[in-house]
């Protein structure tokens, strides 16, 4: 006979992952991956497509700890907080529904830590310089990192189709 603990669990495990499927707005394709020392620690590169802005690929990197830097220091399911950004136009610029608030969008997010830790993507327009700014931060549930890079694509005199038409400035 199961256990009622080990069923619930199970449950609750699976509705987290169901969320936190349907939360993700992008996916990531693995395309690097750098060994860094002897202890199994690796620079993770991601290529990750803007849903909502055809035409922009940003790559992210982030490190990933082995096995042995796992046993060693401790904190077993977290990886550091360390991440950089770059963007480039890598087809036509098609632009649809987005945010134009200062808060913009959330593009990708990809857990870090078993529950609570995660690496975002967030795009921002600045309507004033028609540019699109795309910041990657970690974001933790109570002690936030100050780790964030940006990387921007401009469109000024660009050849970009806005869906819903271009806002004013």
């Amino acid at each position: 006979m199961r256990h009622p603990m080990n069923r619930l669990a199970c449950l609750a495990s699976a509705a987290a992952i169901s969320l936190g499927a349907l939360a993700v707005p992008a996916s990531a394709e693995v395309v690097g991956e750098v060994g860094v020392d002897w202890i199994g620690n690796d620079i993770i590169v991601e290529a990750v497509a803007d849903p909502q802005v055809k035409g922009v690929t940003c790559h992210v990197t982030y490190f990933e700890r082995g096995i042995i830097d796992r046993l060693k220091n401790g904190n077993w399911f977290e990886d550091p907080s360390n991440n950089s950004i770059a963007c480039r136009q890598t087809g036509p610029i098609e632009i649809g529904n987005i945010d134009l608030s200062k808060d913009g969008d959330e593009v990708f997010r990809e857990g870090m830590s078993l529950i609570w830790k995660s690496l975002v993507v967030n795009r921002i327009y600045d309507k004033a310089n028609d540019t699109l700014i795309y910041l990657v931060h970690t974001r933790e549930l109570t002690d936030g990192s100050a780790k964030m890079a940006i990387s921007t694509i401009p469109l000024y005199n660009q050849n970009v189709t806005w869906k819903n038409g271009k806002p004013q400035p």
